[in-house]
Order: C-alpha cells, then structure tokens, then sequence
C-alpha cells in the first residue's frame, strides 16, 4: 500500500469512528481529534511535527482539491429566465394574447387592427416575470462571500522545513501550520502546541469574547440518548474562518473546503432559498384566479354561441371576459405596494433588500433573533465595583483600574469596562485622578487558561509595592488566605468562603459576570514574580460585569406582543447571561432549550418544544437554521430571523425574512433580505408595521376586484341566457376594465385601519374564494335590476319602442348601445363605490377616510366614463350612446340599495369569518 493510499484510507476509516456520538454538524475527525492526543492525532493522519512530505502533500492536494469553500452549480442563465416566466398564470395568460392578437390584429378588417389586449397582457407577463427572476437569483452572493473569506496565505511546515508561506487553498488535511496573532485560521485544525492562543469565533458562536485554546484532550459529556458535542466543547480545535486575536500555537489540519465546519454553512446557503409565505400566497392566489377563468370563460363563450349564434364574436367577447377577471394590474399593484413599502421603510431606518420579504415581515408571528446588540447593548460594563459584602468601594475599583491598566496582554472587553469605569469616576472626583501617574509597573503575571488570573505589581512614589490580582471567583479565592471582612482583614474560613460565593451566585443570577480582586502589600523583594508569588493574598472584592439590555428592548418585546408577533431567543451565548437579560425584557426563560438538548431530540419533539419555549442558548449555526425550519415547516408559522453574523447566515436563509444590521458581517447581509440601519427592535417593529400596512393595500385590491369580477361574470351569463344581443362589447369590457385598473393605481396609498394593523396577516385563498363567493353575487343582483329596467324602460323610452316591435337595423343597433351604455356607466359605478365599501370593516369615510389620492382618483374614473357617452365621436366610436336623465335617477336608487345591500352582507362576512380582509 503506497503511503498516499495509506493516508486516504486512514483518513476515512477515521471519519468512521465516533459512532456513539451525535455530531450532525462537525465532522467525525474533528470529534476523534478533539478527545485524543496529538500524537494519536498524528498517526491517524500519518504526518508529525515536521509535517508532510512535500510530494503527499501535492497528492493529496489532487485527492481532496483546494482548499476552497465550493459555490454552486449555478444553472445557465437561459434556464433560470424560462423557469421564471413558466407558470400556469403566466401560460394562460400568453395564449389569451395570442388569440387576441389573431382574432383583433391578423384576422381584422383594414384599419381596424386592436393589439391593445395583447399589449396589456404581455406587459403584465413581463412584470411578473422580471420579478420572479430577480428573486431566484438573490442568493447567488451568499456562497462567493463565503468563498472569499478564505483567500490569503498560510505558514506551513513541510519535510521539516521552518515554516513557508502557501496559499490557502494549497493547505491539505496532515499539513502543520504556524498561527500567530492576525491570522485566519485557513482550515479546521487541532491545536498541538499554544502559548496564550486566543481565537475570535465570535462569527460562528456568538460569543462575544475571545476563546483560548490549548492542546489539552476535551472530555465528552453524555445526554442519555448518546454523547454530544459542540462547537465550544472544542477548545482545542480552531476552525476555518475565525482568526488568532493573540498568542501563537501550531496546529495540524483536519479538514479542508468543503469539509469544513463553514464549508457545511456554506452548503447550508447554497440549497435553493425555500418558499416563504409570500411565495405561496400569491402562487394560491393566482391558481384560484386561473381555475376562475378556466371554468368561467368557456361557459360564456358557449352561451353567447348558442344564444347569439355568431361564434366569432363569442369567442372575442369571452377572451375580453377571461382578460376583465383577471385583476389586470395584480403584478402592478404589488410591485407598488411594495416599492411604496419599502421607500417608506427607508424613512425608518429599514432598507428593503427584497421587496417581496415587505409582506412576509407583516405576516410574521414568530421573531427569532439574537441576543447580543439586538436585546443588549454589545457591550460590556461594569455594573459595580464592591467589597465582599456587596457595597460599592472605589478602592476596589482603584486596584482593578492598576490591574487592567498596566497589564500588556490582550486588553479584553473586561479591562476596557474597568478603565472606562475609573475614567468616569475621575471626571466626577478629581481626587480619583492620575492613578496611572501615582503608580509604576513593577512586574506581572500574564493570564493563561489554567490559572484563569491575571496579576500585576506596582510600586507607589513612596516604594511600596502591592501585587494585585483579578480573575474568575473560584481560583482567586484558592490563592487567598484572607478576606477584608467588617474593615478586618480576617481569615478566610470556609463559613466566610460559602458566603462569598453564595453572594457571588446571586449576580450570577441576575446575568452579571463577576470578577473577583486580590491584592497583597510588599510580596516580596523586587525581582522576577511567578505564578508562586500569587498565594497568601487577600480578598478585598468583586466586579460585576453586564452587557445591559436596551432601554428600548422590554418596549419593543410588549409592543410585538401586542401587535400579535412572538419573540423568541436564539443565542450562542451562556444560558446563565441570556437568561438573566431574557427575564429583563419580558422574555419567560423557563422553558429554555440548549443546543445539546437540540441534537437529541426529532424535529417533531423540536417542534412541539420550540413551540413553549422562548430561549434557544448554546445554539451552533446549524443548530439555530434547524429552530427555525421547524418553526415553519412543522409549526406552520411565519418566521423572521435577526442576526448579523456568519452563524446566523443558514439561520436567516432557512426563514420567511431575514433581516440582519449595516455593521454585520458581509455574509450576513448578504443572505438577509432586509437590513436595519439601527440593531433595535423599535425600528424592526416600525418595520412590520410597513408590511402590514403593504399587505392590507394589496389584499383590498385583489378582494375587491376578484368580487366584483365574479359579480360581472354572474351577471354576463345571467344577461348573456336571454337578451338578444351582448349586453357589452369586447372593446367596452376591456375599456370599463383600465378605466377601474387606472383608478386602481392609488390603493399602494391608501390608509389602512389601526385594526387591522394588530395581527399577523398571511396570504390565504381560501379567505379570497369565501370573499368572492359572498361579495360578488350583490353587485350581480343589482346588475339585474338595471338590466330589466335598461330593457324594459330606459332603452324604449329612447328608441320609442319595445325591443320586441323592432324591425329597423338602426333602431335595433340604438336600443343595444343604450343598454350597453347604460351598464357600461353602471358596472363603473357600482365596482368603484363598491371599493370604498370593501376597503375597510367600519362605515366608509365617517369611520374610515380613504386617502386623498384614491378618492380624487376613483371619483376621476367615475366621471371620465359617465361622460365618455355624451363625448361627440368618441362615444359613437366606442358603440356608446347618450343616456336620458330618468337613467340616472335609476342609477342612484341603485346605488343607494346596493351600498345598503353590501354593507349588510358585509357585516355578516366579518361576523361569520372575524375579518375583512
């Protein structure tokens, strides 16, 4: 067996082991890697300290490729524009235009070619269509962010060579890299040697400081249904994509491109983005309208035949019918709606990335999102500095202050907060002032993973000196032996030692991280200090530390629950800190589910878990896109996603809106669909207001437009069964038809009621049908009423003559452009006035005012086409004729019951459903 074939097989037979342990996120060598030994390590990959042979390296570089995150197979650009302009609406709708281009523009007589229809129709498809495509093409930029993450160099060691600079996508699984501070960690890798390594994963955990990692084996914990391990029980593997913040180590490489811990987030965005609740919607919505036409238009088109007897006129009058129907500016209507949303949005600190996510924000009912920046500040402070009994002492501070400030390491978030602290105590207290001045470094003892302390010693102007000491509580009181008790230095007994942390557990409570501070006078003569000199000191107190939670942060969780929308935490943080700021803000954490519970349990037990439960702590990536998937798919509800990181990317992706903030990582807003110019759930709630707000104009114009469509049908078959010509002309209906869509165009305007505004709302066919079905056969009764009377009374008051008694061509040809005449103005009438009954639950314009533009608008549309008969040549052109006076004392009565009519149908609507629209 050749050593590369040697390699290979033990590399597989590697990611085998492991069987017992439940790892659906890291890879199987990473686990083996993690609780054994390096040299284990290095027999497994057959490598050592001095690295791979130059000649494997290369060969396995052509076994499992570069070391690059791989992008998708994009299919060609042609395949995408065809899928995205193919569907059943957009089918029918192309081959009503091709018949009408034949029957109105190939088969017409000279002169009198009509492309008009075909012209709408193709405008429409092409809307719909543009706007399909550039959502299927979105997530393109998602996987190249990720790619370009890792492009730099690395150093290597190869043949037991010093180390050499190689690119990144030439490092291969066995090879020994160098780390030092700034650098990317160019794969996953398990650390072999490490002086004082801390790594910033704050991208893939959330957490928000930085990680050390040694070299030390991990021990695995069992959870009953297995073992289980996490990204932070790894604290010796660094992965690919986070970087080195300080100290330096070696480490031997695991896994490469796609077989790394991003490559696997990577995938994760790669997938198609799944349907939202937007995309479903409309595509319900717009089966319902295509089964409508399907099943109407071929009943009319066989009526008008066999009544009328002319075929060819059947056939262009029912294609008129299927084109009226069909809410002709549905495309136009969301797109404004939309693009109005989103210009309003951007008013409020909201930019619209996705247009179609405005209407699934609206439609959210359930919010995850994470903890830090969003709840929080982002940022540590220190909440009190105080003795052992818990009263503030500024010479706990001072010592603190001398600690941080002459310390050299890396200054974390922790030491930036004391020194912050002291500075705003100095500008309040001038005495407080020039510490740093009053007092010289002497030594120090850097902080390291074991010790969990850091120390330093100082010296004042008078030559004492003092080593003081900070650190996690319980290794801190290991090296003392007093404590300042009561203004006594005493000894620290155990009764005093329970005490302490039985205090100290009480911050821990209320989510504080707490720090203890130790100091000793005089240690010892000046000269070269060690960890042996941090004994015998003396505990004088303690540093609660907070990332406190926004001002605005319980406003904004009441005001959402309020508004209908449930908000759940997804965090990779501590589940002792989450829960403290959840119990702040209104959040109930006692439910709360970690991420190794997660692993445990099926989706159908997630589901049923995730539905009670308000905090997800410890949560990986993957982890945080599996709750939110379950949510949707199992849950059945409109999810949102909040995060700005590269571990909320599959999270965002897998939801119905993801939305994420302008200081968050590239990949985050490039898979988000909206991004907050502010990290507040104040703004986001502005936000979801918009969406309502778009979601409530649009839903008025499909509902609205779908009942009166259904009246008009109604009413044509009703017409079409016994009069002796076509109640309207194609030319007509198509007229009457922009005439209403024109009018139409304010709706994206227009108010909407508070109400209305207070839950969720989600596309819903089924709501549309029932509409439809309850709405629309009122205006056919009074379609009905005007028929008779037009027939019977208006038309032979004007020819002279009952229809029955006609013999002359022109009298017959002026009785039928009366009648159609007269229903033209009349189905204009009743559609638009109608409109602004449907428009809103209360009583139009007292108990809800329309906008401004709709109303100049509608009330425009009403009178062009009333005049359009009295218009000389015009009307005559259209087949219209001038209608008496008596006609419009008819008209009013119409109106005025069949306004009378739909108010009470629709107060049983709304009792019978429980809304509107």
């Amino acid at each position: 067996m050749s050593k590369l074939t040697r390699t290979i097989h033990q590399l597989h037979q590697l990611r085998r082991q492991q069987k017992n342990v439940q790892t659906s996120e890291l890879d199987r060598l990473v686990v083996y890697a993690a609780t054994h030994r390096p040299g284990d390590v290095f027999g497994q990959l057959d490598t050592g300290e001095a690295g791979l042979d130059p000649e494997l390296a290369r060969d396995l570089t052509g076994v499992y490729g570069k070391n690059v995150v791989e992008e998708e197979r994009h299919e060609p650009k042609f395949k995408r524009v065809a899928a995205a302009f193919v569907s059943p609406f957009t089918l029918i709708l192309a081959a009503l235009a091709a018949v009408s281009v034949y029957t109105n523009v190939v088969m017409a007589a000279p002169g009198e070619a009509d492309p008009s229809t075909a012209i709408i129709i193709g405008i429409m498809v092409l809307i719909s269509g543009a706007l399909r495509y550039t959502q299927e093409s979105k997530s393109e930029s998602a996987a190249s962010a990720l790619k370009n993450m890792v492009t730099t160099t690395c150093c290597v060691i190869r043949g037991g060579d010093a180390g050499r600079e190689i690119p990144m996508e030439d490092v291969v699984p066995g090879d020994i890299v160098k780390l030092s501070a700034g650098d990317m960690i160019p794969a996953d890798v398990r650390i072999i040697t490490a002086k004082d390594l801390f790594v910033t994963q704050a991208a893939l955990t959330g957490e928000s400081e930085p990680v050390e990692k040694t070299a030390e084996p991990v021990e695995i914990e069992y959870h009953g249904r297995g073992t289980s391990i996490a990204i932070d029980d790894c604290t010796n593997i660094a992965f690919s994509g986070t970087t080195v913040q300080s100290g330096s180590a070696t480490a031997v490489v695991l896994c490469t491109g796609k077989h790394t811990y991003l490559g696997k987030v990577a995938r994760a965005l790669e997938v198609k983005p799944t349907r939202t609740s937007f995309d479903v919607g409309v595509a319900a919505v717009s089966r319902v309208l295509v089964a409508f036409m399907l099943i109407m238009c071929p009943i009319v088109f066989v009526v008008n035949g066999i009544t009328k007897g002319d075929w060819l006129d059947a056939l262009l009058f029912s294609i008129s019918i299927a084109v009226g129907i069909t809410p002709q500016m549905l495309p136009v209507i969301v797109t404004t709606c939309l693009a109005r949303g989103a210009t309003n949005m951007s008013r409020q600190d909201v930019i619209v990335k996705n247009i179609n996510a405005i209407q699934n924000l609206g439609a959210m009912d359930v919010l995850c999102t994470d903890k830090t920046g969003t709840l929080t500040q982002d940022k540590v402070i220190l909440e009190r500095h105080m003795d052992v009994h818990g009263r503030d002492d500024d010479r706990v501070l001072r010592h603190a202050y001398l600690n941080s400030f002459f310390q050299t390491g890396l200054k974390n978030l922790i030491d930036v907060a004391v020194i912050e602290k002291m500075d705003e105590l100095a500008a309040a207290d001038p005495a407080q002032a020039g510490m740093s001045e009053r007092y010289t470094k002497v030594d120090e003892i850097p902080f390291d993973f074991e010790r969990r302390l850091m120390s330093v010693v100082v010296a004042d102007r008078s030559g004492k000196t003092q080593l003081i000491t900070k650190g996690a509580v319980e290794e801190v009181l290991g090296i003392c032996t007093c404590v300042e008790y009561d203004g006594q230095v005493l000894p620290l007994t155990d009764n005093l030692r329970d005490r302490v942390l039985e205090r100290v557990r009480g911050f821990n409570d209320d989510g504080m991280r707490v720090v203890a501070v130790a100091q000793k006078t005089n240690p010892r003569p000046v000269g070269s200090f060690s960890t042996a000199d941090e004994s015998d000191m003396v505990l004088i107190g303690y540093l609660a530390f907070l990332d406190p939670p926004k001002e605005s942060a319980a406003a904004a969780v009441a005001r959402l629950a309020e508004y209908g929308v449930g908000v759940k935490v997804l965090t990779g943080d501590n589940e002792g800190v989450a829960a403290a700021v959840c119990r702040k803000v209104g959040i109930d954490p006692s439910g709360m589910l970690l991420g190794s519970e997660v692993d445990g349990l099926t989706d159908e037990e997630l589901a049923a878990r995730a539905e009670g439960c308000q905090l997800f702590a410890k949560l990986s990536p993957l982890q945080k896109q599996r709750v939110v998937s379950v949510l949707r798919e199992q849950g059945g509800h409109t999810v949102g996603f909040m995060g700005d990181g590269i571990n909320d990317a599959a999270a965002m992706r897998a939801s119905d809106c993801g939305i994420s903030v302008d200081t968050a990582v590239d990949i985050a807003k490039e898979s988000a669909d909206i991004i907050l110019l502010k990290k507040d759930l104040m703004v986001l709630g502005r936000g979801i207001m918009e969406g309502r707000r778009t979601y409530g104009n649009t839903i008025k114009y499909i509902k609205t437009t779908a009942s009166s469509n259904f009246g008009n049908v109604f009413s044509v078959l009703v017409a079409s069964a016994f009069l002796p010509f076509l109640p309207m002309t194609a030319l007509q209906l198509l007229l009457l038809g922009v005439a209403y869509t024109v009018s139409c165009t304010a709706i994206p305007w227009d108010n909407v009621d508070e109400e209305f505004l207070r839950e969720p709302k989600t596309w819903d066919a089924k709501s549309i049908v029932s509409f439809m079905l309850w709405l629309g056969p009122t205006s056919s009764v009074f379609d009905i009423l005007t028929y008779a009377a037009m027939f019977f009374i208006i038309c032979p008051m004007v020819v002279g003559a009952p229809f029955a008694q006609l013999a002359d061509p022109a009298q017959i040809a002026l009785f039928a452009a009366v009648f159609q005449s007269g229903w033209f103005v009349e189905s204009m009438w009743t559609q638009t006035f109608v409109l602004h009954m449907l428009r809103t639950e209360h009583v139009p314009l007292a108990g809800s005012r329309p906008a401004a533009s709709l109303t100049v608008l509608t009330l425009a549309g009403v009178a062009v086409v009333t005049a359009l008969p009295y218009v000389p040549g015009l009307g005559a052109a259209l087949g219209l004729s001038p209608l008496p006076l008596p006609f419009f004392g008819l008209l009013f009565a119409c109106m005025a019951l069949y306004l009378l009519l739909c108010g009470a149908v629709k107060a049983l609507y709304v009792r019978r459903y429980g809304t509107l629209l």
